[in-house]
């Protein structure tokens, strides 16, 4: 929630506190006669019996209509008010803002939980991106929700207002009626008791050729009189109606004075408490993940610390065999020895095996010499002995 809408919140508090303490007069409950009725009130009854002319049916038609005057303009205020607002009820914001936070949950930080099959089909994203970009998602709605709230706040309490006007005018209209319907029912004994038994007099004082008109006149009088009884009891019907819409008024009001009330403590309190927790969340999280990763760079540290003394003992024990070695290892000595008495004794026998091949070799050449010695001579004798003739 911005700090706008927070301190304008704030502020309103007292107007809050202000509307909400109004208490609002209560109805007369009875009509007071004029007989009963004291000096004050006698006066303004006596003043509104004044306004009514048995002649003139315009003036008891009109009887008492006056006094609504004042309640009409007012209420045609209101629905006018009422008519221009493009707003829709705050009940609705309150429930939007509620659904935001419940749509909001912390458990799909965590790692360890299974995922849906529908995660598993489509793949899931880094949980905390995810999360950071949803928190900033419900952030977003909630300021929006936040100030609708707050215009909601301000026609709430403009409306109680209003409607506390409206309370005082139609108390005062109910009040109002008591007087004319004490002042016509005043009328009504007056004309009962005095103005037609005069004229029912005067008809009968009357020559014959006046009676006619007297008896019109009577009549006339008696149609008057019967006019203001049935005003007055429209009057009643009317003031009955009023008195209805007196607790009427007074229970939109104390709707509007709950809701407003709750509006403002959830702008004031409840928000931010909100806020708060997600915030919290936000910042476990990252907590939960920086301790995540420390741990991770420990286990890191333990598993290079172990693999390195590992590889350390492994190389101290390799340096160490090979330093405790001698230049030749007695085994390489000893079979390299073997090897060569081997090698030597192989040559020696093979150099006797030479020597006995070329003796032998050398007595063949001496026998190949001596028969192609003899060869030569025999084929050299044949050479200088003459050769017979042949025998014819």
């Amino acid at each position: 929630m911005s700090e706008t809408v927070q301190s304008s919140a704030a502020a309103l508090l007292t107007e809050v506190e202000k509307v909400t303490a109004v208490i609002l007069p209560e109805p007369m409950a009875e009509v007071v006669p004029l007989d009963a009725a004291p000096a004050p009130q006698a006066e303004a009854i006596r003043k509104r019996m004044s306004e009514v002319d048995l002649s003139n049916t315009q003036s008891i038609i009109s009887f008492g209509s006056s006094t609504q005057a004042e309640l009409q303009v007012i209420s045609q205020a209101m629905l006018q008010d009422v008519k221009n607002k493009d707003v829709g009820p705050s009940g609705d914001s309150l429930r939007k803002i509620v659904t935001t936070i419940r749509g909001f949950a912390v458990d799909e930080l965590d790692l360890r939980r299974e995922a849906s099959w529908w995660e598993k089909l489509l793949g899931r994203a880094a949980p905390f991106a995810e999360f950071v970009a949803k928190y900033e998602d419900v952030q977003g709605q909630i300021d929006k929700i936040t100030g609708e709230l707050l215009t909601h706040e301000h026609t709430l309490l403009k409306d109680i207002k209003s409607l506390d006007v409206l309370y005082e005018k139609t108390l005062d209209f109910y009040n109002e009626l008591a007087l004319y319907i004490a002042a016509g029912e005043a009328k009504l004994a007056d004309v009962d008791s005095t103005l037609i038994p005069a004229k029912e007099a005067a008809v009968a004082a009357a020559p014959e050729a006046g009676q006619v008109i007297r008896a019109q006149e009577l009549r006339d009088l008696r149609a008057a009189r019967d006019d203001l009884e049935r005003r007055v009891h429209d009057l009643r019907l009317t003031r009955q109606v009023t008195m209805q819409s007196l607790p009427s008024i007074r229970l939109v009001q104390e709707n509007d004075k709950s809701l407003v009330t709750k509006i403002n403590s959830t702008l004031v309190n409840t928000v931010p408490l909100w806020e708060t927790q997600l915030a919290q969340a936000v910042t476990i999280q990252r907590s939960k993940e920086a301790a995540e990763a420390v741990r991770d760079a420990n286990d890191l540290t333990n598993e290079l610390l172990k693999a390195n003394a590992e590889n350390l003992q492994e190389a101290n024990r390799t340096v160490r065999q090979e330093m405790e070695r001698g230049v030749f290892d007695i085994e390489t000595v000893k079979a390299a020895n073997a090897t060569l008495i081997a090698t030597i004794n192989e040559s020696l026998a093979i150099a006797d095996e030479g020597k006995a091949k070329r003796a032998a070799a050398e007595v063949e050449l001496v026998k190949m010499e001596a028969e192609l010695r003899d060869t030569l001579a025999s084929a050299k004798a044949r050479q200088t002995t003459p050769v017979p003739p042949a025998q014819g």
